[in-house]
């Protein structure tokens, strides 16, 4: 992929590696993807996979193999993935410039071309 779509921050990358060890799943890929849903209409994922299809887009950063569909690939273009740790514990932290509209949770959004399906908090 020469455009990157989603950046990684050095801290997310340590948190997902260490969740990759912590769940056996180092050398998966880390799938990022958008979902129908939430009160906003569309809400984030992320998971770990095994392998790829022919409707992914790949990259590579601090060591860490990314999947994205290509159909989500509009909606995640330019979006920084950060975890941050407070003393109420630590999040990762999804910052998306194409999202016009977000529920007051946070975890939900809507973009100016995609509605998603709104659903009641």
């Amino acid at each position: 992929m020469t455009d990157r779509v989603v950046s990684i921050s050095e801290a997310a990358a340590f948190q997902i590696k260490d969740m990759m060890k912590q769940n056996e799943e180092e050398g998966s890929f880390l799938r990022v993807a958008v979902k129908g849903g939430g009160c906003s209409g569309l809400s984030y994922g992320m998971g770990f996979e095994q392998e790829e299809n022919e409707q992914d887009l790949h990259d590579e950063q601090h060591g860490i193999k990314i999947l994205i569909n290509k159909q989500d690939a509009p909606i995640l273009n330019g979006v920084k993935i950060d975890f941050k740790q407070s003393l109420m514990g630590g999040g990762f932290t999804i910052d998306n410039p194409n999202a016009i509209a977000s529920c007051g949770c946070g975890s939900s959004f809507r973009t100016a071309k995609v509605a998603g399906s709104p659903e009641e908090c």
